[in-house]
């Protein structure tokens, strides 16, 4: 049985596509073979072309291996740094719907000794 086909809006598959040719510059600027930074990120080098075309079939920990690989690892802490519309929804102090109550699974009744 093989795997669910991951649907991607074109929003995102813009930015992978971006984040993977910025990968791919940093591989050639640092004169790295796709084979040293797969080796180096412990990924086949077919992952490591399937990144840089901003493949979203392949895992989060993919691409932050060869960040890492590729010395860019700090950049990682810049995802969702500044949450803006958070800040703003923050700022607003809407109200938040209380969680619903726990339903309760009831026990059956004990049987009485007159019946």
């Amino acid at each position: 049985m093989g795997r669910e086909k991951i649907i991607t809006l074109p929003s995102l598959q813009r930015l992978l596509s971006e984040l993977g040719e910025n990968i791919r510059l940093a591989r050639l600027r640092r004169r790295f073979s796709a084979s040293i930074v797969a080796q180096r990120a412990g990924i086949a080098r077919n992952t490591l072309r399937a990144i840089e075309r901003g493949d979203p079939n392949v895992t989060f920990g993919a691409y932050a291996n060869v960040l890492l690989s590729l010395g860019l690892e700090k950049d990682l802490r810049l995802l969702a740094h500044d949450d803006e519309l958070g800040r703003k929804l923050q700022d607003l102090n809407l109200p938040v719907k209380a969680r619903a109550p726990r339903t309760v699974k009831h026990k059956p009744a004990k049987k009485k000794d007159n019946e």
